[in-house]
């Protein structure tokens, strides 16, 4: 989760998305 969120805030949300989805 904590992973997920530094992401999101690099990505500006729209990658994260992506990501966060990949990694559930």
């Amino acid at each position: 989760a904590k992973y997920g969120m530094v992401t999101m805030c690099i990505g500006g949300g729209q990658g994260a998305a992506g990501i966060f989805e990949r990694l559930n």
